[in-house]
């Protein structure tokens, strides 16, 4: 089909793009009960020493049976608002980041902006499991850069007890509940680096929530030997992407799977001495989407990074995806 003689193309406007994004603040929420190794011990056919000298968890947290995921993600944001400076009705983007939500419509996101009483904003979840976070804020970035939004709120949160065998010893000992958020705004000075990402399709049912058990599974060792073999160099390529070295990250923030496979991979990267590595995992165990965004928020809360550091953060699991970027902490 020809256009007519004398018709033109339309042009389509688009909003002001902007260099970048920074994280304004950070927020976490972590549930009440504690599940110890020892509590373990009444349920499992397992031991203190074994799980520690297998996973280096010593405790993890478990929600309330009503306790939802949208309930754990509200609560993370609105510590992260907090933390921010931000008044809520600045947020033009909720994106959150599970794999336990229990909804498939509304979103969980759809619930976070209803509970906060935001006034319209962008809401939908993002499903990478594990790598969840990385994903979504990636997307907010994106979002920010192209100029789609102005203040987004990029939450991960999981309620992985309810996707639990509490009769597999192998799995129970690892998994866990709650939730960070941290608050994305629009900068001139750009401290969130582009993100790499990726998916290694063979390793698709490594990591596993599938009908008829609709429990979490897992390859622990196709997962740990992905981590230990492949991890190391995509974390040295995130770093280049940003333009950095090695010797530029402050911190070190890995999805918090299992202290086992943390400690070796960040030995590998040959960061500084004086670097921080990411152990949230001790007291919080696995939870998947949130253990980024949830490790970042303790570590400042406990003063153990500067204002200002630079965080090299990688995320990979279920899917079996991967994900990651730098950013400039608050």
């Amino acid at each position: 089909m020809t256009m007519p003689t004398g018709s033109h193309r339309p042009t389509f406007s688009t909003p002001r793009a902007v260099p970048g994004s920074r994280i304004a603040g950070t927020g976490h929420y972590r549930p009440d009960r504690i599940l110890t190794n020892h509590d373990l011990e009444q349920m499992v056919e397992t031991s203190d020493a074994w799980i520690r000298q297998r996973t280096g968890i010593e405790s993890r947290r478990l929600a309330r049976e009503d306790e939802t995921v949208a309930e754990m993600a509200t609560a993370a944001a609105r510590a992260a608002l907090v933390d921010a400076e931000v008044d809520p009705a600045e947020i033009t983007q909720v994106i959150v980041a599970t794999c336990s939500n229990e909804e498939r419509s509304p979103s969980t996101a759809g619930r976070v902006a209803q509970a906060l009483g935001l006034d319209g904003p962008a809401s939908f979840d993002v499903g990478a499991a594990c790598s969840g976070f990385s994903h979504a804020l990636a997307v907010a970035d994106q979002s920010i850069r192209a100029g789609a939004s102005t203040t987004s709120l990029v939450i991960g949160a999981e309620k992985l007890s309810a996707f639990t065998d509490y009769t597999d010893r192998t799995t129970c000992i690892l998994t866990a509940d709650g939730a960070g958020a941290v608050v994305l705004r629009a900068t001139d000075e750009p401290a969130v680096s582009p993100v790499m990402w990726g998916t290694v399709p063979d390793l698709a049912d490594a990591v596993t929530i599938s009908p008829p058990q609709t429990c979490f599974s897992q390859e622990g060792r196709q997962v740990l030997g992905w981590a230990l073999r492949e991890a190391p160099g995509i974390a040295r390529g995130i770093v280049e992407s940003a333009g950095l070295t090695m010797s530029d990250i402050d911190v070190f923030i890995p999805h918090q799977a299992n202290l086992r496979m943390i400690e070796p991979l960040a030995q590998a990267l040959e960061l500084r001495p004086d670097a921080v590595v990411a152990d949230d995992v001790i007291t919080s165990g696995n939870t998947s989407a949130a253990t980024i965004p949830l490790a970042i928020s303790r570590l400042r809360e406990a003063g153990r990074v500067p204002s200002g550091a630079i965080a090299l953060m990688i995320g990979f699991g279920g899917g079996f995806s991967w994900a990651g970027q730098v950013a400039r902490l608050p």
